[in-house]
């Protein structure tokens, strides 16, 4: 039998990651967060001695692997950032900003589950809503199965005396943060609530082998809110992300116990519910049978997928004395740095103009590997030309007016051959990273004067 000694004594505890200590300090000292330590009250020390073991230890050979096979959810693109499916007794904690589609993602997995024809039962237990608000919602996205089961509750103990009802095959909360226990101090939400009710779910979601989804809060500078434990006990952290005036929502696995993090789901946000995108592209390229200066597209990569945006500039002389530079879904300093290479090694007349840029479908681009794409956009809108019809650009641009090679360029040259492009300007030397897909010209160009000259030269095409 087990044998415990305890000693009492004050304690203090952050408020940001949970960490204590035994006496009060200005500084947490494993988030580094100021002012974040208060006294918690009486923190009890205990030690445990060894006891009888029941499950003694087998041979990994002997280890039934089956047990951890994934099982799909029927959502195609969540499945693709899980890593093929849900496993069971897998917890999975999906985070995101209020309104994003969390909740409606997670009915819209649940329904599908129930509706697999495999005899799985699934309980969704809603902290935030009753149950009639997400029967209203379940009905908008088609998102009702005779085996799923609603339950609108936020104490802990009556959480899990449904689980034992029911005995489901799939668990779904929404959210962690409006669970309590009345065992412990504190209203719901705070470090030690939220700690122990992931607790207490993640041990009857091993027990029995039953997938549990977590919906998560997150602060205002995006990370999930409470203990810095959470992300650490479950297996599965799930990020959502997306402008909330764009149709897009990007899903991106931040740690996957059972799978790559490097795979992206993309879903369309409609009046309908959420809708997987197995092709993106289309939402960011715009339609028109006319090519019209200051536009160009470009080939990003979200993980491994390759999806092209269109970007588009406008330039036109200044009112004023200081010239604006406007950017929607394009990192404003990055476009500082490209107009003035533009200025400076391009000889591109910028000193007394407007400039703004835009990208198409309210996407963001990050990557440096939209830079050429930028240049080429201003560049056409400064001399009023078109690019020739079917072309992309990708490449980093340096301040020394060089192009740089990128990552990822087969799958972007690639996935611009399936689309109908049929000519690429890319930076010198990349024809050599592997074969060049049939059907588009590759066109090298060493820095950023020579790729304006080949992408608005009169003998293109």
């Amino acid at each position: 039998m087990a044998s415990k000694t305890s000693t009492r004594q004050n304690g203090f505890r952050c408020s940001e990651c949970g960490w204590s200590t035994v006496k009060w300090v200005g500084r947490c000292g494993e988030c580094q967060s100021w002012g974040s330590v208060s006294e918690v009250g009486a923190v009890t020390v205990r030690t445990t001695a060894a006891t009888r073991v029941d499950r003694p230890a087998v041979p990994i050979g002997e280890v039934d692997a089956r047990r951890a096979e994934a099982r799909t959810t029927g959502v195609g693109e969540f499945d693709r950032v899980l890593g093929g499916g849900l496993v069971p007794g897998a917890v999975v904690l999906v985070a995101g900003e209020p309104g994003i589609g969390k909740s409606t993602l997670l009915l819209d997995v649940a329904a599908r589950a129930a509706r697999s024809g495999e005899g799985r039962t699934v309980l969704y237990v809603s902290g935030e809503e009753s149950a009639a608000q997400v029967r209203l919602r379940a009905e908008r996205i088609e998102a009702m199965a005779k085996t799923l089961y609603l339950a609108s509750e936020t104490d802990l103990a009556t959480v899990l005396g449904q689980v034992e009802a029911i005995n489901p095959d799939l668990l779904v909360v929404d959210s962690v943060q409006t669970v309590s226990s009345g065992e412990v101090d504190g209203s719901a939400g705070n470090v030690s609530q939220v700690r122990e009710v992931t607790a207490s779910l993640i041990q009857a979601a091993k027990s029995r082998g039953m997938a549990t989804l977590l919906v998560g809060h997150v602060t205002k500078d995006g990370s999930i809110a409470g203990p810095r434990v959470l992300e650490h006990l479950v297996d599965v952290v799930v990020q959502f992300e997306g402008d909330r005036h764009s149709r897009l929502r990007l899903v991106r696995a931040v740690k996957n116990r059972y799978g790559p993090t490097d795979e992206v789901g993309c879903f369309d946000l409609s009046d309908v519910g959420i809708v997987g995108l197995p092709d993106p592209s289309g939402l960011f390229l715009s339609h028109g049978t006319v090519t019209v200066p200051g536009t160009c597209v470009t080939a990003t990569l979200e993980g491994k997928r390759p999806i092209m945006t269109e970007v588009q500039a406008l330039v036109a002389e200044s009112q004023i004395p200081t010239p604006r530079r406007a950017t929607s879904g394009l990192d404003s300093s990055r476009v500082a740095m490209i107009l003035a290479v533009l200025d400076r090694r391009a000889k591109a007349p910028l000193g007394k103009a407007d400039v703004y840029l835009s990208t198409v479908g309210g996407v963001r681009l990050s990557e440096p590997a939209s830079d050429l794409a930028v240049a080429l956009a201003v560049a056409s809108a400064i001399r009023d030309e078109p690019l020739a019809p079917g072309s992309i650009a990708f490449g980093e641009l340096g301040l020394a007016g060089e192009l740089r090679p990128v990552t990822g360029i087969p799958r972007r040259l690639a996935e611009a051959a399936r689309l109908g492009f049929r000519r690429a300007f890319v930076p010198a030397g990349v024809l050599g990273t592997g074969p060049t897909p049939e059907g588009i010209q590759v066109v090298e160009c060493a820095d950023i004067s020579r790729a304006v000259v080949a992408a608005l030269s009169p003998a293109r095409g």
